[in-house]
């Protein structure tokens, strides 16, 4: 009656990947997993997961991922499936293409934004 989802082998580890402060990376990222960036990145980012990006995180280059937080700086086009939640320490530059928005007094936001569903038929009417 009822079928249960098997979880991924990512899941079943609870471990979220990570970047520590003051390591650069140039070249793109592409996860399954939750991401978590304290250090900078210059090219693009996919994931299927969650990324965040540590206060003193960046990437420079397109992120696309289920959702977002920021307290770093985002520079390029940032497209989130569901939520991006923007930080008061947050600096974005670009184009947003998101679910839901949230965006913490203080932050400073620079971009043009796009709110979507994850319903195509809703974003229709």
């Amino acid at each position: 009656m009822f079928e249960k989802k098997e979880k991924s082998y990512t899941d079943l580890l609870g471990k979220t990947n990570r970047i520590v402060e003051g390591t650069i990376i140039k070249g793109d990222i592409e996860s399954i997993a939750d991401f978590r960036l304290d250090g900078v990145l210059t090219g693009n980012f996919t994931s299927k997961g969650k990324l965040v990006i540590g206060p003193a995180g960046g990437v420079v280059g397109d992120i696309n991922a289920q959702n977002v937080d920021v307290e770093g700086n985002a520079d390029g086009k940032i497209k989130v499936v569901e939520t991006l939640n923007v930080k008061s320490t947050a600096v974005i530059n670009g184009e947003v293409t998101c679910g839901k928005l949230s965006v913490e007094p203080g932050a400073k936001f620079t971009a043009t934004c796009v709110m979507k569903s994850s319903n195509p038929e809703t974003d229709a009417k």
